[in-house]
C-alpha cells in the first residue's frame, strides 16, 4: 500500500528529519493556503526538502471564498504561489461552508485552476459534509474524502462514498517526525503513478550514433533537476551525468535535458537483502538502514502487521 501524507505548517520543519521521513513516504501533499489571507508559513520548504529527496509532492488550498469571485481569487492565488514547484495534483480541500452554494463556488474554484494551467485536479470533502454540499466531482480527476474509524493510526475503516484517496487517521506515526500525521491510502482502480506522474514524457527521438532511444524535456520555469527526476521515474544523478551537468541545481530555462528511453539496455536484477532481526528491530528502523520503505518491506514479506516482528525472523530488507 502507497504511503500519502499530506502536512501543513503545523508540521515544522524544524521537527523533521527529512531525510527519514523521505524514505516512509510515496506522495506528500503540501497545504498552500487557508482561503487567499493566511498562506502556509512552511509550504516552499516542504515542497523543497521533499523534492530534493526524490518524493512527488503535490498542493492543496482551503477554500474559504464567499462568492464566485471570491473562489476565484482564491484559486488564482493558490496557482500563482504554487506553480514554481510543479505539483503532480492540485486538490481543493472543502471542509467549510463558506458561501450558501458550495457547489457552485467549488465548481468556479476548480474551473479558474484549470484555466490557469492546473492539469490534474481533485477535491477533498469532508464525509459529513458529501450530501449537504452535493459538489460536482465529475469535474475533478480525483476524490478524496476522511474517514477515521477507530483512529487509531490504522486503516480500519471506509468512506461511504466512492472515492480514490482515504485519509484513514490523524494519528499516524512515521520515522522521521515525533508527532502525529495525516495518513492516506489509494482505495479505487488508480494507480500511484496517476497522483505522481505530473504530466506526460515529451515524444522521443532517436540518437543514430548511440543507437538509443532518448527523450527530451525542455526546462520551463520553476523546474528544478528533482522535479524532472521524479516525474519522469529517474533520478538527479543519473539526469546530470546523461546530460553532462556539473552542478544539478544550475538549469536553464529553454535547456534540453535528455531522459532514459522507454526500453533501456537490460541490467542484471540486484539479489535481494536479507536480514535476521534482532531485539529492538523495527520495519521503519530496517527501511531507513537498508534504504527501502516499510511498504516494501510489507509486501515482500507479506506482513499483516508491521509492528509484529520476532526475534529470529528472516525478512527481505533491500
Amino acid at each position: 500500500m502507497a504511503t500519502i501524507i499530506d502536512i501543513s505548517h503545523h508540521q515544522s520543519p524544524s521537527s523533521i528529519n527529512y531525510d527519514k521521513l523521505a524514505k516512509e513516504v510515496d506522495l506528500v501533499i503540501i497545504r498552500t493556503q487557508y482561503g487567499s489571507n493566511l498562506i502556509d508559513r512552511h509550504y516552499k520548504t516542504h515542497h523543497k526538502e521533499f523534492q530534493k529527496r526524490g518524493v512527488p509532492t503535490a498542493a492543496y488550498a482551503w477554500l474559504r471564498g464567499v462568492s464566485v469571485t471570491d473562489m476565484e481569487k482564491e484559486a488564482t492565488d493558490f496557482y500563482n504561489r504554487t506553480k514554481e514547484f510543479n505539483p503532480t495534483f492540485w486538490f481543493l480541500d472543502v471542509e467549510e461552508k463558506s458561501m450558501n452554494d458550495m457547489r457552485k463556488g467549488t465548481s468556479a474554484f476548480l474551473k479558474k485552476l484549470r484555466s490557469l494551467g492546473a492539469k490534474k485536479i481533485g477535491i477533498y470533502v469532508g464525509h459529513h459534509l458529501y450530501k449537504s454540499f452535493n459538489l460536482n466531482l465529475s469535474e475533478a480527476d480525483a476524490v478524496w474524502i476522511p474517514h477515521y474509524g477507530k483512529n487509531n493510526g490504522k486503516a480500519n475503516s471506509k468512506p461511504s462514498y466512492a472515492c480514490d484517496l482515504h485519509q484513514y487517521t490523524d494519528r499516524g506515526k512515521l520515522n522521521g517526525y515525533n508527532g502525529h500525521l495525516d495518513l492516506n491510502r489509494i482505495i479505487s482502480d488508480k494507480k500511484l503513478s496517476y497522483f505522481t506522474d505530473g504530466g506526460k514524457v515529451d515524444k522521443p527521438v532517436v540518437n543514430k550514433t548511440e543507437n538509443k532511444t532518448l527523450s527530451t524535456y525542455t526546462v520551463k520555469s520553476g523546474d528544478t533537476l528533482s522535479h524532472i527526476a521524479v516525474k519522469y521515474g529517474t533520478t538527479v544523478k543519473k539526469l546530470a551525468d546523461l546530460n553532462g551537468i556539473k552542478n544539478p541545481n544550475l538549469i536553464t530555462v529553454g535547456q534540453k535535458i535528455k531522459l532514459s528511453g522507454s526500453a533501456p539496455a537490460k541490467t542484471a536484477t540486484p539479489k535481494p537483502t536479507y536480514h535476521t532481526v534482532k531485539s529492538g528491530d523495527t520495519v521503519s528502523g530496517l527501511a531507513v538502514k537498508y534504504g527501502s520503505t516499510q511498504a516494501q518491506i510489507k509486501s515482500w514479506n507479506n506482513l499483516k502487521n508491521i509492528n509484529k516482528i520476532y526475534v529470529g525472523q528472516k525478512l527481505r530488507v533491500k
